[in-house]
C-alpha cells in the first residue's frame, strides 16, 4: 500500500511564500513521477506542476509559471513545491500524487494519469 503524505500548507498573505513537502512510501522513489495538483471549492482538480524521476523534466501550469518551483530529493524520498508571490486565486487544497513511469515516457500532466494520492494540505492566501 503506497502512502503519499503532504505537509506545509497554511495561511499566507498575498505576495508571500510557502513551501509544500511530500513524501511517498515506495521502495524506489526515483522510479516515480511526482505531481502537485490543487482543487478550489466548486472547481475541478487542476494540475499545478509535475516532475520526472530524475528531476530533469518539469511541467508548470501557466497560472503558476515564474512563481512556483517544483523540486525533488530522491535520497530522502521528498518532493517540494516552493510557492512565491502568492495570489488569492492560489487558495485551494493542494494534493501530491505519484505514478511509476518509464524514464522514456512522456511526462504525465493529467490527474487521471497519477495512481497514488495524498489527503491534501490546505493553502489559503488572504490578507
Amino acid at each position: 500500500q503506497v502512502q503519499v503524505v503532504e505537509s506545509g500548507g497554511g495561511l499566507v498573505q498575498p505576495g508571500g511564500s510557502l513551501r509544500l513537502s511530500c513524501t511517498a512510501s515506495v521502495l524506489s522513489f526515483n522510479d516515480y513521477t511526482m505531481g502537485w495538483f490543487r482543487q478550489a471549492p466548486g472547481k475541478e482538480r487542476e494540475v499545478v506542476s509535475c516532475i520526472n524521476q530524475s528531476g530533469g523534466r518539469t511541467y508548470y501550469a501557466d497560472s503558476v509559471k515564474g512563481r512556483f518551483t517544483i523540486s525533488r530529493v530522491n535520497a530522502v524520498k521528498m518532493v517540494y513545491l516552493q510557492m512565491t508571490n502568492m495570489k488569492p486565486e492560489d487558495t485551494a487544497m493542494y494534493y501530491c500524487a505519484a505514478v511509476r513511469t518509464s524514464w522514456w515516457a512522456p511526462l504525465p500532466q493529467r490527474a487521471a494519469e497519477f495512481l497514488y494520492w495524498g489527503q491534501g494540505t490546505q493553502v489559503t492566501v488572504s490578507s
